[in-house]
């Protein structure tokens, strides 16, 4: 079976067993779409390039909409990313976000939605990278699952071990500031991914667009697990 069947397949009989990712109270929490395409001409380049001035973008965007977290970016052509050597290439940039990015106030805790284990932690630190990083196993009545937590503090890899186990709901870090999370403003940059060839510590978070239709096999649509309601631009 196909293993994004296999895995909504599983959330469906289980939803008890899908915890949380972050605090969100549907009741009272609001969520802002941030779009960082070509698209959005409100995002100038001298705003992204400058992270404490990218930073105070995204703070008032989200304080003028009375939102709590900003949200985004599954399989979104970015242009941010001209922000880093880290993305570029000769033949063909990378610019297609992989995972999902929920933008809030640094030291915000970050739990795991599903039981497992610790699989592997690093801190990736270069500039655009996702500085600490921790990446979880998951057994879903045999299927396997790893989901990735990017942009942490750095406190938040203190006392781990590979194979640590680890309960849904349990607090496992919590959102790095910029000087440690790979020079971002504060968020947490979340994935799923069906098979890690090969990585510890890190996954490519962003590819090539000519490298969409592989990392779509191998990368599940976190919005299965967040199950965020609609944001208030959409």
């Amino acid at each position: 079976m196909d293993k994004h069947v296999q895995l909504l397949s599983y959330i469906r009989l289980n939803p008890g067993c899908i915890g949380k990712v972050i605090d969100f109270d549907e009741r009272r929490d609001r969520l802002y779409h941030c779009n960082f395409t070509a698209e959005n001409k409100d995002l100038e380049v001298e705003t992204f390039l400058d992270t404490h001035k990218f930073a105070s973008w995204i703070t008032e965007i989200l304080d003028a909409n009375n939102c709590r977290y900003g949200i985004g970016g599954y399989m979104e052509h970015r242009t941010i990313y001209a922000r880093s050597p880290l993305f570029d290439a000769d033949d063909e940039p990378r610019r297609l976000h992989l995972g999902v990015d929920i933008w809030g106030e640094a030291g915000a805790p970050v739990y795991s939605p599903l039981n497992g284990k610790i699989h592997s932690f690093n801190d990736n630190n270069n500039f655009g990278d996702y500085g600490p990083t921790i990446i979880l196993e998951h057994d879903l009545n045999g299927l396997k699952l790893f989901s990735l937590y990017g942009h942490l503090s750095r406190h938040s890899l203190g006392g781990l071990e590979a194979g640590q186990p680890v309960k849904f709901n349990q607090r496992i870090g919590q959102l790095g500031i910029d000087d440690e999370n790979g020079h971002w403003p504060p968020h947490l940059h979340f994935q799923l991914m069906f098979d890690m060839e090969g990585y510890y510590g890190d996954y490519p978070g962003v590819c090539r667009f000519s490298e969409k239709d592989k990392y779509q096999q191998n990368i599940a649509d976190p919005q299965l697990l967040l199950r965020f309601p609609k944001a208030v631009n959409d």
